[in-house]
């Protein structure tokens, strides 16, 4: 089953494209028609791309990967920021840090300057700095905070990248295009669908046809995120029984010990009867002989 249906792509303003007069012939496939100088989408191929991006980072997420989502436009920045942090996903909204994948160590020095920073402020070093020096170093936190903050948790390069307006974001494309990290973006009839592995033909200027968009992706990774947290809560209970059996064996074989000690006690107990059974006998003969 579909995850968005044609009716909420049409109320939402996903099927309006760029003007045709503007518009990238690679994009002709995902266009319908032309409406008064505007070029409008087929969201019958959307709704098939969109569950195909869908069900790609709903893998991801289950496998424990991360997706960087990516986008700087003013309309889509407040709606990726909630969307992505609400699934715990790193995202760029601020402007795009020149090779931070192609030069990924250095970025997470910046980060690490960062904590660096934090640990500063939690254990009072910072308070022993001189006044001047306390300012310098809350600027340079809070312009880290801006362009690096929604990235401190990414330990090692993502495994996709979603975008929002290929043309704005074509350097983070650029990238993520060299190191083959695959792409999902929503693509306007303007822009060149060539560089991006799952294309979904969408509006990115309405924030109405992002924020559904977003929607759908979000979802598909917080199923794949449930899902991981299932199969890791059903491993746990297999690897206590498989160490079951060897504490029943330890027990089975403490008790054997006990029973053959119980065995023995017995026999080694009858002994000491034995012999006084034995005493009164002797002591007859004796005083038989005796008279």
């Amino acid at each position: 089953m579909p995850r968005t249906n044609f009716q909420e792509l049409l109320d939402a303003g996903v099927h309006f494209g760029h003007l045709a007069r503007k518009w990238n012939p690679k994009m002709a496939p995902y266009i319908f028609d032309q409406k008064n100088g505007i070029h409008i989408i087929d969201l019958h191929k959307s709704i098939v791309k969109i569950d195909e991006a869908a069900n790609v980072l709903k893998q991801l997420a289950r496998s424990g990967r991360k997706i960087l989502f990516v986008a700087t436009k003013k309309q889509a920045k407040e709606i990726v920021a909630e969307k992505a942090a609400s699934v715990n996903m790193p995202f760029v909204t601020e402007r795009w840090p020149g090779g931070m994948l192609t030069n990924f160590p250095t970025i997470r020095k910046a980060v690490k300057k960062m904590n660096t920073i934090d640990k500063m402020i939690e254990d009072g070093t910072f308070d022993t700095l001189a006044k001047r020096e306390r300012l310098q170093v809350t600027r340079q936190r809070a312009k880290l905070e801006k362009n690096l903050g929604s990235i401190k948790d990414l330990s090692r390069l993502p495994s996709a990248l979603f975008v929002v307006d290929v043309q704005k974001e074509m350097n983070a494309v650029k990238e993520a295009n060299r190191l083959n990290i695959p792409v999902i973006a929503m693509v306007d009839t303007c822009c060149d669908p060539t560089p991006i592995d799952y294309v979904i033909p969408a509006n990115d200027d309405a924030a109405k046809s992002i924020a559904l968009i977003m929607d759908v992706v979000c979802g598909a990774i917080a199923e794949g995120l449930s899902e991981r947290k299932l199969e890791k809560e059903k491993e746990a209970p297999e690897q206590t029984e498989e160490k079951a059996p060897a504490g029943k064996k330890l027990r089975a074989r403490k008790t054997a010990v006990k029973a053959e000690a119980a065995v023995e006690a017995p026999a080694e107990t009858a002994a000491p009867v034995e012999a006084a059974a034995e005493a009164p006998a002797e002591a007859a003969a004796a005083e038989a002989k005796a008279e």
